[in-house]
Formats: C-alpha cells, structure tokens, sequence
C-alpha cells in the first residue's frame, strides 16, 4: 500500500543503530507521493508521540554519503538509542539508481518538498526533527512552511550555498559533460581550501558520485536546484 517493497539491507549498510539493543534492521522503502516514488530507509522504530528525525541530502550525495558518517559516529549513539531517523533520498539520487525515462521531468524543489507529507503519512509519524543540508535544507524549510504542524524543529547546514562562481551549467551542455559533472559538484561540495587540505575525503566523494550514482538522474536534480538558485539569486538580497 503506497511502497513497492521492502528490503533489510546489508550490514555494512545499515544505520547507526546497535543491534544488541533490539532495534530491527533498517529498512528501505520505494514510496510513492503525490510527485512520484521516492526511496526512503527508515532505522529504528518510532516511539509513541517522539518525533522522527528526518534527513534530506545535498545534491552529489545520498543520506550514505550525507549522513552515515554522522550517525554512525559514537557521539550520536545517545540520540539514535532514544529516536529513529527516516532518511530521504531524492528521485532517483540513491545508490544504483536506475534510469528515468526519456522525457521523464524532475520534480521541482517545491515539489519535492511536497512529497514528504507522504513520507510521514506512509509511516503513521506526526512529527520530525528535520536535518538538511545545502538542497536539502531549503527543502525542508519548504516543507515546514507548508506543515508546520509536522515539524518540531529544523536543523540547517549550508542553507544558501549560492557561492560566487558556484557553478558554470555550460560545461553541462558539452558533450562530456559526464565527465565534467563529479568535478563541478566537488566545487559544490567543498571550498578550494577544503579540496586541497582533504584530499582524501573529496576523492572518496568523488569516487562514490562516479561509481555508485546514476549520473543522469543527479543531471536532472541538479537541473531544478540550479533554476531554484537562478530564481532566489543575489537579486533578491540574500
């Protein structure tokens, strides 16, 4: 009813949870929402009237790349013992994606804010926690504007990442530009600093946008992100 199945993951991919402490494996869940299906991984179970925390990823990510490092960390074991997390991962964003078909048109960020409430309601929450960070963070914004009532709280990162130079989109227009898109998505991702002082965490970035990600499905989320951007530009005194 509304997902086309579920599957228990393997270990190495499953959330942060201890399972000594009898949470059940995470599990992954195609949903389908007002704008089309959406594959979602729910760890833990929720608990009575406790909010859920829910993720949503910046564009070149997944929640595994996004937030697995931070709920797999010990710092965080006390909140996971005490909270499940729902985490989103965007049309077609998750790891092996298969491909949408020709014509096929990407939800817009206010439509993909619009998806959530499905997501909530596919699981009987009330309420989250939501954690976003850069594309994610506006949509989640969107989504508690229109919900308010769904959401207790909003944790931000790198809300207005509209930086000078962000991105050049002609190099989308060539034809390599498969080639050139993990690079323009690491200028996204990281400053110059940051590339050049981690090396090894943007190549292994860079390497999982390579291997595991379905390059035209991030075209086309990074497609409506951009027009988003083109709109809440520094014209609007941002």
């Amino acid at each position: 009813s509304g997902f086309s199945g579920q599957k228990e993951l393997p270990p190495e991919a499953q959330c942060s949870h201890d399972q000594t402490r009898s949470f059940p494996p995470s599990a992954e869940q195609d949903i389908e929402t007002l704008h089309g299906s959406i594959h979602v991984t729910l760890c833990g179970t929720p608990k009575g009237n406790r909010p859920v925390i829910l993720t949503y990823h910046d564009i070149g990510m997944n929640h595994k790349t996004c937030y697995n490092p931070l709920f797999n960390s010990e710092d965080m074991q006390e909140i996971t013992q005490h909270f499940a997390v729902c985490h989103v991962d965007a049309p077609g964003q998750q790891d092996s994606a298969a491909s949408f078909p020709a014509g096929y048109m990407y939800p817009s960020m206010d439509q993909l804010a619009e998806m959530l409430p499905g997501v909530l309601h596919q699981f009987g929450l009330k309420s989250v926690i939501g954690m976003g960070t850069g594309a994610g963070a506006y949509i989640l914004t969107q989504f508690a504007l229109n919900n308010p009532e769904m959401v207790e709280g909003l944790v931000l990162i790198n809300v207005n990442p509209c930086a000078e130079g962000w991105m050049d989109w002609a190099a989308s227009k060539i034809s390599g530009w498969t080639q050139a898109l993990p690079d323009m998505v690491m200028s996204h991702l990281f400053g110059k600093e940051e590339m050049q002082n981690n090396v090894e965490v943007v190549h292994t970035c860079r390497q999982h946008i390579v291997n595991d990600m379905n390059p035209g499905n991030l075209h086309l989320f990074i497609n409506v992100y951009n027009r988003y951007q083109d709109a809440a530009g520094p014209h609007d005194g941002r």
